[in-house]
């Protein structure tokens, strides 16, 4: 199917694109329905963050990142602005968190049980986690700063319900994706919708293969032990 002339593409990185964009309108809301499939191997992509950069600013919530088995968890973490995310360490060993990302940098010492207080995410943006004591934990927290976001489920699919005035006649939204393994996964990809709009198509992302278990974060270890 040809892609609506009322969609510009911005491309960003190496992401290959092409939408799996609908859009139904109804009098009050627009429902945006996205398929993402890898590139390398047109399957299902799940875990994709597609968010909306519009609308009104979310609810900050309380969360928790997790260190279980020695490990993150969850994996990924969808948390709006201004949220304060607790660290509890479930193993019998101590963690040493930290994260260097532009949008929360911070270090929780050698620690045991669960930090007295939460760190709060106050700026939009990917944070990466690591452990200083365990080099192959590797974590995210995805900070957004819009109400309209989820992940892609087993199908690669998200379905996003938008106020109809978002896509009026004339007006243009960007959407966001982010995954894990991305090639470069410090940063969303970014697409320009312009509305109205009525296509079906997919969004082929270029990821990394999946982490052999085990792989440790050299770069990010580096950088830590450089201070």
């Amino acid at each position: 199917m040809k892609p609506s002339q009322s969609i510009n593409h911005l491309l960003k990185g190496s992401v290959a694109l092409g939408f799996a964009l609908v859009v139904c309108r109804t009098a009050l809301a627009a429902d945006v329905n996205l398929t993402f499939i890898s590139q390398d191997t047109e399957q299902p992509l799940p875990g994709v963050v597609a968010m909306i950069e519009a609308g009104p600013a979310p609810t900050p919530r309380a969360a928790a990142m997790a260190q279980k088995n020695r490990a993150f968890v969850p994996h990924v973490l969808v948390v709006p602005v201004d949220s304060p995310v607790s660290f509890p360490n479930n193993d019998n060993t101590q963690h040493h968190v930290y994260s260097f990302s532009p949008a929360k940098p911070f270090n929780i010492e050698l620690y045991a049980g669960k930090p007295e207080s939460p760190i709060i995410f106050d700026k939009a943006g990917i944070v990466e986690l690591g452990c200083n004591i365990h080099d192959q934990m590797q974590g995210f927290i995805v900070v957004s700063d819009t109400r309209y976001v989820d992940r892609s489920d087993e199908h690669g699919q998200v379905h996003l319900t938008i106020p109809d005035a978002l896509l009026a006649p004339g007006q243009s939204i960007t959407l966001k994706a982010w995954h894990p393994r991305l090639a470069d996964n410090t940063s969303s990809q970014r697409f320009i919708l312009s509305g109205p709009a009525a296509v079906e198509e997919t969004i082929a992302l270029v990821v990394n293969p999946e982490p052999a278990p085990g792989g440790e974060l050299q770069g990010l270890q580096e950088r830590f032990r450089s201070l």
